[in-house]
């Protein structure tokens, strides 16, 4: 078969004009497989319509009804499978879902091309094209296609599209729903969907049959607890076949709130599962996919032939004991490691502490590492306003407290915290405290998402409490095979150690924003030096770590390197200052991350590989286009993260949020940069102009008044923003001679920047941002040159190709870019063109050796002689060796030995 690769939906090749294509979908095929294969018809018009296999009842009524008319359906017998040249999957990818046709997957004649919503799976087909998104329905994903690419649709093609979506999405209840279903939902409504065709084909009245068998469903039900997880599981027999059971099964769940089922029956010589979920703990699509269905965590179904109720249920039993997560005890959902404090110390000690960890309470532990009590925020601020800070903190300690072991149940766990309304409730075994379960860890189980936290002790199993998403297939489809190892690779000696590990930073934001990045850090809960070293015994790569900072980086053969840190919390002594590095874990350490939008976390562990971590709305910022910080005190923190935030806000091309537009501007009033080290301060604004486009960058310093500090004489005036503009022309210019050398676009900005400043300012500049370097250095001292040379450009002789070679190359490239923006004069515009385009680099053929085989002594004047036949030669004097051999003898004669 051809090597499959991915395409973006607008990069889809144009359909063939052949009759050699099929549209098919998965057995048992329901609305959303059938508004999936109409809506593959608008971008395959000569692909023909095939089922695989049957429908749900339901759907063939309407088939019959409605669709059989409108659509031009051929039934399988009628196709002939050798002619067949392009198999087009929507709605599924799993071989054993499409009967017969699955005999075409193995014809390397056959091109494939899929679009589907489900997760991966060990059976799943690869084709040429794979266009694969974890949203509500496979018709959403061809919806957003079709309107991208301008297509028409009639009403009875949006009705039936939509139909599939409201069906998938149980009307957009269902957790797996995604803002891209509400919005292909509501353009197919701008097309014409009829709204009460879809609410009529949804909420038929039930039957008689179907009465009688929701009842048998009632009365069948079991409650049975699974490793500690509630699940229903209930049984029908019937001898004639009766529709939709999924229905009925799902009203069964919605009547009694259930929170697990899975109902089974046996109709003719099938049996039918269908299973239902609203727990994290039980992915029903798991349970579906091993009788060889399939579908979501949250709904799933398959038809299981050749086999009684019983077995199917026998079968069933042993899958859900194997396949349940157990429910959480203590010790999975408490938070380490313990922040807490001496009974020896005083009142001021615990408010620096508090204020330190930015926490809410403090737990007071002896020295034989006895729980004594704790203390609250309020009680120590108000002991420092009454300035009893010397007193020991024992007195003010509160010693009434509840604890749980390690073994207690979720419910022990959530009836402490909410009936006691405790803040913190500490897990002790055998005296001694393992860690602590916080008001915000109860919230995030209970809630399935994630709630920021007002306090911030950690918890080893984070992942299990921020909302679930898997980005796997994302991953595979973002990143390079060798990256995709390497991550489970990761993933495997975390679990030998016993570690959790993630990948972090820029590159998960980057995934969710579909942009180019390959810089791979990784955090580990544990040791991430020693987690590198494991790592370095079982593969080719080198470690250099860092133990003050708990880092490592592994550099491979080739020069790849992956970052490997140690969860950390950082805290700043003071404003500006660098931090101090502590152990800590996962959330605390993204908690210490510069905005939302970089708290992503991507477990990487094999039994959750792919789950997104996402504790502070990361997310919602990404979706929205938001630039939001942590804490109100970040700008204080490090002023830095300023200059990051307009960088971010430019590249992606967010905004800057309220709050945090506000905050800036408060760190500027404040003079919060007054602490920062130049040299920080000058890296920062590297980056900046390094930025794909700087000048709007640039601009918005100006207009949160930043400039002043890189220099108080540096302002935003018209002719600092035309200088740019130019700057901008000239790069583009440049870039389309393609000559191949290598230069350095935001030093041309730099230059730019700084171009109003005279040498004095210069210098105050490069000493307080401590561009003391060889590179620096260089930089300014060609900045200050800059002006004689413009001077000794304007009194050139613009026909001396020589002069002009003399005058500019002993510059770089990027202050001659900034001379050709910053002149108005066209000739010396003209004299740098030709520089670059037919001077620079030039020599001539003669060297010194050749001068002395041809009978010059060695002396002084080879220089000069070299000279001159550099200036013959770039004035056209000379054109070949013969006639620089002949310029040379005839005019320096006089040097030859005798």
């Amino acid at each position: 078969m051809k090597k499959p690769y991915k395409q973006a939906p607008e990069d889809l090749p144009t359909p063939a004009k052949t009759h050699a294509e099929i549209i098919t979908t998965h057995m048992n095929a329901d609305f959303d497989a059938l508004a999936s294969m109409i809506a593959a018809k608008k971008l395959y018009p000569e692909a023909t319509l095939v089922f695989a296999g049957s429908q749900e009842k339901n759907l063939r009524n309407f088939f019959l009804h409605t669709a059989s008319y409108l659509f031009n359906f051929t039934r399988l017998k009628h196709i002939d499978l050798n002619g067949i040249r392009r198999l087009i999957l929507v709605d599924t990818r799993q071989r054993s879902r499409i009967g017969k046709l699955a005999d075409l997957v193995d014809n390397k004649d056959v091109e494939i091309h899929i679009y589907d919503h489900h997760n991966d799976s060990e059976e799943d087909v690869h084709g040429r094209v794979e266009v694969i998104k974890q949203v509500g329905a496979t018709t959403t994903i061809l919806t957003e296609i079709i309107n991208q690419r301008g297509l028409p649709i009639s009403a009875d093609e949006a009705t039936i599209m939509c139909l599939g979506i409201h069906e998938d999405t149980g009307s957009f209840t269902f957790s797996s729903t995604t803002p891209e279903d509400y919005r292909a939902a509501a353009w197919l409504t701008e097309q014409g969907a009829n709204p009460n065709l879809i609410a009529d084909m949804l909420t038929r009245e039930l039957t008689a049959e179907q009465i009688w068998l929701l009842n048998d469903l009632i009365t069948s039900a079991t409650t049975q607890v699974i490793n500690g997880v509630e699940v229903v599981i209930a049984r029908v027999t019937r001898e004639e076949y009766v529709g939709d059971f999924a229905v009925l099964v799902h009203k069964f769940m919605e009547m009694e709130n259930l929170s697990v089922i899975i109902a089974l029956a046996q109709m003719e010589d099938k049996v039918y599962l269908v299973a239902r979920s609203r727990t994290e703990e039980v992915n029903v699509a798991e349970i579906a996919l091993a009788f060889g269905g399939g579908g979501h965590p949250q709904a799933a179904s398959a038809t299981v032939k050749n086999k009684t109720l019983i077995q199917v249920e026998k079968a069933l039993q042993a899958l859900l004991r194997s396949r349940i997560v157990p429910q959480k005890k203590a010790r999975d959902m408490m938070s380490s490691p313990v922040i807490h404090i001496s009974p020896e110390a005083t009142i001021k000690d615990a408010a620096l502490a508090l204020t330190k960890y930015n926490i809410n309470v403090l737990l007071v532990i002896d020295n034989n590492g006895e729980l004594t009590g704790y203390v609250t925020r309020q009680v120590v601020e108000k002991a420092m306003y009454f300035e009893l800070g010397y007193l020991p903190l024992m007195e003010y300690t509160n010693i009434e407290f509840s604890t749980v072991g390690p073994d207690a149940s979720l419910k022990q766990v959530q009836e402490l915290i909410i009936e006691d309304k405790l803040r913190i409730l500490p897990v002790v075994d055998s005296g001694k405290v393992l860690g602590v379960i916080t008001r915000t860890d109860l919230l995030n189980i209970l809630v399935g998402g994630p709630v920021i936290p007002d306090f911030l002790y950690e918890s080893h199993h984070a992942a299990h409490f921020a909302r679930k998403k898997n980005l796997a297939a994302m991953l595979k489809e973002r990143l390079p095979r060798r990256v995709i190892q390497l991550l489970k690779d990761f993933g495997n000696v975390a679990d030998v150690l016993g570690h959790n590990a993630y990948l972090v930073g820029g590159l998960v934001r980057d995934i969710l924003l579909k942009r180019e990045n390959l810089d791979v850090d990784i955090v580990v809960e544990g040791d991430g030096i020693k987690f590198a070293h494991e790592f370095a015994e079982h593969h080719e790569v080198r470690v250099r770590s860092h133990k003050k900072f708990g880092t490592a980086v592994l550099v491979f053969p080739d020069g790849f390197k992956v970052d490997v840190a140690t969860a950390r919390l950082e805290y700043y002594e003071t404003p500006a200052a660098l931090p101090n590095v502590e152990m800590s874990s996962l959330k605390l350490d993204l908690y210490r991350r510069d905005f939302t939008i970089n708290t992503l976390a991507i477990k990487l562990n094999k039994r959750e590989y792919g789950t997104l971590v996402d504790y502070f709305g990361a997310q919602k910022d990404i979706r929205e286009k938001v630039i939001r910080v942590l804490h109100n005190l970040s700008f204080v923190e490090d002023p830095t993260r300023v200059l990051r935030a307009i960088r971010f806000e430019q590249r992606f091309g967010f905004k800057i949020g309220k709050l945090t537009h506000g905050l800036i501007k408060n760190a500027v009033a404040i003079n919060a940069f007054k602490g920062l080290s130049g040299r920080r301060l000058f890296m920062e604004l590297k980056l900046l102009l390094m930025e794909q486009e700087p000048i709007k960058a640039i601009e918005r310093l100006g207009e949160f008044n930043l400039l002043q500090f890189i220099s108080p004489h540096i302002t935003l005036t018209a002719d600092l923003r035309n200088l740019l503009e130019e700057i901008k022309g000239v790069l583009s210019w440049f870039d389309l001679l393609y000559l191949e050398e290598p230069y350095r676009p935001w030093k041309v900005y730099w230059h730019g920047l700084t171009s109003s400043l005279d040498a004095k300012a210069l210098h105050e500049m490069a000493e307080k941002m401590q561009m003391g370097d060889a590179e620096s250095r260089a930089m300014i001292s060609q900045r200050l040159q800059a002006a004689n040379l413009l001077d000794s450009l304007f009194r050139c002789a613009a026909n001396s190709n020589y002069e002009i070679f003399k005058l500019l190359s002993p510059f770089d490239t990027e202050i001659l870019l900034h001379l050709m923006a910053k002149t108005n004069n066209k000739t010396i515009r003209r004299m740098i063109s030709r520089y670059f385009m037919s001077l620079k680099g030039s020599k001539s053929f003669l060297r010194g050796r050749d001068l002395k085989a041809l009978g010059f002594k060695p002396g002084p004047f080879y220089k000069e002689m070299l000279d001159a036949l550099l200036a013959a030669r770039l004035n056209h004097a000379v054109s070949t060796r013969e006639d620089e051999v002949k310029f040379v003898t005839d005019r320096f004669g006089m040097y030859l030995q005798k």
